[in-house]
This record gives C-alpha cells, structure tokens and sequence, in this order.
C-alpha cells in the first residue's frame, strides 16, 4: 500500500497545479478520480473551479458522518520541484508537504474502508484552497454537503490542531492636506499620520519573536496616490492582514474599529473564521485515541497559525479538524514530507474510520 500512495503522491507533484494553470487543476482533479470509479462521484462547478465529492451510497445522503477533505492545488514553485526526488525518508516536490501525499492517502484509505463501514462516508476533493476554497469546499457546503465531523488532511505532523485562526483583511485610509514640500507647516501629511496610526498598532499587537497564540498584524502594503518628491501627500491608505484566535472572533473588528483615529476609515474586504473543536468532542478523542495507540506518543491539540478549508465547516456549526502527515518547508525550495509518516497516516485514518462502525 505505501507503494501506492508514495508513487500516486509523485504522480501528482509532477503536475503543476497553480491557482493560475486551470488545465493542470482540472488533469490532477481527474487523476485523483480515475482511482475512485468503483464509487459515487459527484462534480461540481462553480465560477470554473471544479471539485468533487466521492462518496459510498449511490444517491448523496442529507448527511455523512465523516467528510475527508484534500486539496490538490499547491502554492506554485519552482520548475525543478514538479520532479519528485525522493532522499532517505523524504519525498521532495511542490505540495508533497501541503497537501499531495495527505490527498494520496485520503484515496488509498477511502478506497480501502467506504464499502467496510456501514455509515456515510465521503471523500471531498478540491482544487481552490490555496486562494480561499470559495469556490470548492463552500460551494459544496452551500449545496448541501453536510457532516458529522471533517477531516481536513492539512499536515500537522502527527498532532491534531482543533484549533485555527481567522483571516481579517482590511483597508485603513486617511486624508491629509496637500502642499509644496519646502512648505510642511502648511499641509497635513496623511502618511505620517498613518505612521503614528502603524506605531501604535505595532505596540498593540507587537510581532512575535516566536510561535505564540495571539492575534497577528502584518502590514501587507501601503499607499497614496501622491508622486511628487516636493509635494506634501493628501492621502494614505495601508492593507492589513490580520490573523485572529478564536477568542477574539466576536470582537476582533470593533477592536481594530475603536482603535482607529478620528478620520480614519476602514474597509473590511475579507472576515473568514477561526477554527474551534472542543477537546472533549467524540470524534477527536477517538481520534486521539488512536494516534497515540499507532504511535506510542503523547498526542497534542493545537492551534494551527495558518487556515484551511476545515473553516468553511465552522461557519454553519460543522466540526472539522486538521490532521496530516510529518513534513517541512512548506512553500520553499525545499518542501517534504516524511514517507515513514505517510504510511503511519494511513494506519491512523484506516483505524479511526473502522472503529467507528
């Protein structure tokens, strides 16, 4: 079986399934499906993002009781890295990490339980995660597609993040006075008066000099229209990008609202939420259950800096958790997983998903 996942994982790391490369995320889509045509397979399409939902029943049920989800899009690379090289224990290539072996996984235990258990079982895969999932795992949802607990395969090197933070993403503006540079006294200057605005942002939420679970501020862009060298600028506006904790999800926007100065104005362009699985839900004890019998380690939840598809869920009170294999660089030159990991994966998901009968 780690054959099969291990030369299905380089299979798709060959092909470049960028954002921006339709042709390759429709190839790798069907690649995926040609290994599941013993079961339903649904398609969808929206805004030309196609997606697919595999499932054990002939007709789609109003509800499965376990949803694996994978992404087959990466976040593109270099030429070099879509000829998967395989050193020791790791398997190099764009995705390998995030998340192509997880999706050759996902397959291989699909294939090997669906028609074992006797619940729903599904198998989402989608092709837009890298740029949101709006267009795959949301339209699903708002299609219909509904279940008990979600498996996102993100990998997390063996741990379980029940947690993640949202996405804030926001536009602040101000406007100033304008006149001749020699001649400050006589106009406002709209971006030091965004600069005082950035100073004390940063002293509000200070960057961090390790991984910690706080609200995060990145300062993505900043701008005015103005081009003159000898001309007071009349207006400024910045782009942030705010990754929030779930605690903060209620109150994260009128937080960044109050602390705006008289003047300023704030425009939201994007809110997605944070992910939150209680510790005692049934699904991830047994889960964790599980790893920790595979392994014979300590299992951790943790909270995952980054976002995934898993959110979509979250949003219409769906439990989804991410869970994956061992890797590292993520989205460098470099990107791995662990194949020892991959097959310890697989054990883990084949066990959980037949211990549930």
């Amino acid at each position: 079986m780690l054959n099969k996942i291990v030369n299905l994982t380089k299979e798709f790391v060959s092909v470049k399934s960028n954002s921006d490369n339709p042709a390759e995320l429709d190839k790798i889509l069907e690649i995926a499906l040609s290994n599941l045509k013993e079961f339903t397979i649904e398609r969808f399409t929206n805004k030309g993002v196609k997606s697919a939902l595999v499932y054990n029943s002939k007709k789609r049920p109003s509800k499965f009781r376990i949803i694996l989800n994978g992404h087959l899009d990466v976040i593109p690379g270099k030429d070099y890295q879509y000829s998967p090289k395989i050193k020791n224990d790791k398997l190099y290539g764009v995705g390998s990490m995030d998340m192509k072996a997880s999706v050759a996984c996902l397959i291989m235990v699909f294939k090997e339980v669906a028609e074992k258990v006797d619940y729903h079982l599904a198998l989402q895969l989608v092709t837009d995660e890298e740029i949101g999932g709006f267009n795959g795992t949301k339209f699903q949802i708002e299609k219909g597609v509904k279940a008990d607990f979600v498996i996102a395969g993100e990998s997390t090197g063996l741990q379980i993040a029940n947690r993640a933070k949202g996405i804030l993403q926001v536009k602040i503006s101000t406007k100033g006075k304008t006149a001749h540079g020699a001649y400050p006294w006589k106009g406002k200057n709209a971006i030091w008066k965004m600069n005082q605005f950035l100073n004390s942002l940063l002293k509000k939420y200070p960057i961090p000099s390790r991984q910690e679970w706080v609200t995060t501020v990145n300062l993505s862009r900043i701008k005015t229209t103005n081009t003159s060298l000898n001309k007071i600028p009349d207006d400024c506006e910045i782009l942030l990008d705010i990754r929030y904790v779930p605690e903060e999800a209620d109150t994260i926007v009128n937080d960044i609202k109050e602390f705006l100065p008289k003047g300023f104005k704030m425009d939201i362009f994007e809110k997605e939420p944070s992910l939150f699985v209680d510790d005692k839900n049934q699904y991830l004890k047994m889960l964790q259950s599980v790893v920790k019998q595979t392994t014979k380690k300590k299992v951790r939840f943790y909270g995952a800096q980054g976002s995934s598809d898993a959110r979509h869920f979250t949003r219409v009170c769906i439990d989804g958790i991410e869970f994956g294999p061992i890797g590292g660089g993520i989205g460098t030159d470099n990107e791995w997983v662990s194949i020892e990991s991959i097959k310890t994966y697989y054990d883990i998901l084949k066990t959980f998903l037949l211990k549930l009968k």
